[in-house]
């Protein structure tokens, strides 16, 4: 088996948790394998603070490829610049987290390689000395077990599946040259966000999700108010099913099609427990859900229910916790 490579997501000189939670399996992978596991990162900054944190977590060799026209991702480029750096290698596997940015990267990664590619996985082993990979099929109702038999193989591995282990690893950083394609007409012109800070919901540690039990996307300001008495370290969720109404961004939903968490504390607001949905946060350390309907799925996996109408129960729960943190 060839060398591993991993592509590192990071911002504002921290390397995301995906990144660390995939470079932890890569890491015991390549143990196992007996070969070397290389990080990527790509960018307009230097990055030597970013070394020590992927050795870290595992990774032999930070390969670092900084160009001017890295400093925000467009896919053309990016494509490009991975494409040359895994065939001057030798590597038997490249990992993405599958995030937006990495579920658009790795299937053009894997068409210019004229590879295959697995996406979502959720488990990874070495069997008779092949890596085989898990992945849900049919929102989640059946797994696929499946092992490569192109390489270099291309995978997208869920978020919040497995866990950051430190595993210190080399860390020898190479800087690498390539030259990207001439530009297209494609280009980045201003990045909009939002006046608060928003906190990406897979890696947050507490997220306060909302379903169609909230009746309407204006009561969202319970779910927010909530949120804010928590404190800054919390993001919102949604069910597919409000997402689908338009009530939320696609960015916050939680599920089988959305994003997996695993935070200390998740709040199942007005959402009954779909397996879709469940199967995105069944994770989390404490789970407290809020539903009118007793018999909703939800309370079979919460730690904490309140069986009432969510419209009575977020203010006096707000109000309780607001109180409560004023004392200390």
């Amino acid at each position: 088996m060839s060398d591993l490579m991993v592509f590192v997501e990071h911002r504002d000189g921290s390397v995301s948790n995906v990144t660390k939670e995939i470079l932890s399996v890569a890491s015991a992978l390549s143990q196992e394998l007996g070969v070397d596991l290389h990080a990527l990162v790509l960018g307009d900054n230097k990055f030597d603070d970013l070394s020590s944190q992927l050795a870290e977590y595992g990774a032999d060799q930070v390969l670092v490829l900084e160009h001017s026209e890295l400093g925000t991702y467009l896919g053309e480029n990016f494509e490009s610049a991975v494409v040359s750096v895994v065939e001057s290698g030798n590597y038997g596997a490249v990992m993405f987290p599958a995030t937006a940015k990495g579920k658009d990267l790795a299937p053009r990664v894997a068409a210019s390689l004229n590879t295959v590619m697995a996406s979502d996985v959720s488990q990874i082993e070495i069997v008779e000395g092949d890596l085989q990979i898990r992945r849900s099929l049919y929102g989640g109702k059946v797994f696929a077990r499946m092992r490569f038999t192109a390489f270099p193989a291309v995978i997208t591995i869920r978020p919040n599946v497995f866990p950051a282990i430190r595993s210190s690893g080399i860390g020898q950083v190479e800087n690498v040259d390539v030259s990207l394609p001439t530009s297209q007409g494609h280009t980045v012109r201003a990045i909009e966000t939002p006046g608060r800070k928003t906190l990406d919901v897979s890696e947050a540690q507490t997220v306060v999700s909302g379903g169609r039990g909230l009746k309407d996307p204006e009561n969202w300001k319970l779910l927010e108010d909530l949120r804010d008495t928590l404190g800054p370290d919390v993001a919102l969720g949604a069910s597919r099913a409000v997402v689908d109404a338009g009530w939320r961004p696609h960015g916050e939903q939680i599920g089988q099609t959305g994003k997996t968490v695993a935070p200390k504390l998740y709040f199942a607001v007005g959402i009954s427990g779909a397996v879709q949905h469940l199967a995105g946060m069944r994770t989390s350390q404490v789970i407290v859900a809020i539903n009118k309907d007793a018999d909703a799925p939800i309370f079979g996996v919460a730690d904490y229910g309140i069986v009432g109408d969510a419209m009575e129960v977020l203010p006096a729960l707000t109000k309780e916790i607001s109180q409560l943190k004023s004392e200390e």
